[in-house]
């Protein structure tokens, strides 16, 4: 029996290749979705384990969890303007999902992929305090240097950034990324 036939007995047909790479970006939204849990789930204990305690070491006097109601961006910076966080966060997950519908189905862009999935997971982790708190969560210290309280969230945006600028320098050619507005050629304007 053919390949064809089995599937179609099983009551599956056979996908075009516009169903596959729905199909495969659709399995890949739990990344951000993880994230979010994970974000979700440390700011509660933090809101609600550190909090009253303020300060716990983790590794001696070199990092701490020490909890910190954030109203700006880092150390601060443009404290109590939320809704300027609010729209600009938002206005760059849009920009990211249009660039994620964009991104070629090949294997070659998987990284790229999950790497602008883990940067709106950390987005959406930081948007969903500032929404519903009026402020973001920190907790993670790293007392050696001043360096700011930071957040699950922010690990993931600052990481799947870091690695999306590794992969735009070494791994992909101008011409591979005509995709992204950005890097659109001029022939193709």
């Amino acid at each position: 029996m053919g390949e064809n036939n089995r599937k179609e007995l099983d009551g599956m047909p056979e996908k075009s290749p516009a169903e596959a790479v729905a199909m495969r970006k659709f399995l890949f939204c739990w990344i951000p979705i993880v994230i979010v849990i994970l974000d979700r789930l440390t700011k509660y204990w933090a809101q609600t384990v550190l909090k009253p305690k303020k300060s716990i070491p983790v590794i001696g006097e070199y990092v701490t969890f020490t909890y910190l109601e954030n109203e700006g961006a880092a150390w601060g910076m443009l404290s109590g303007k939320i809704n300027f966080f609010v729209i600009l966060t938002a206005l760059l997950i849009v920009g990211i999902l249009l660039v994620i519908a964009r991104i070629p189905s090949e294997r070659r862009y998987m990284p790229m992929l999950i790497s602008f999935l883990c940067l709106i997971g950390g987005a959406f982790g930081n948007l969903y305090d500032r929404i519903f708190q009026g402020k973001v969560t920190d907790f993670i210290s790293f007392d050696v240097i001043q360096f700011p309280v930071f957040n699950v969230a922010d690990i993931f945006v600052t990481c799947s950034f870091i690695l999306l600028i590794i992969l735009v320098i070494f791994v992909y050619r101008e011409e591979e990324l005509s995709f992204i507005p950005l890097f659109e050629t001029e022939s193709k304007k």
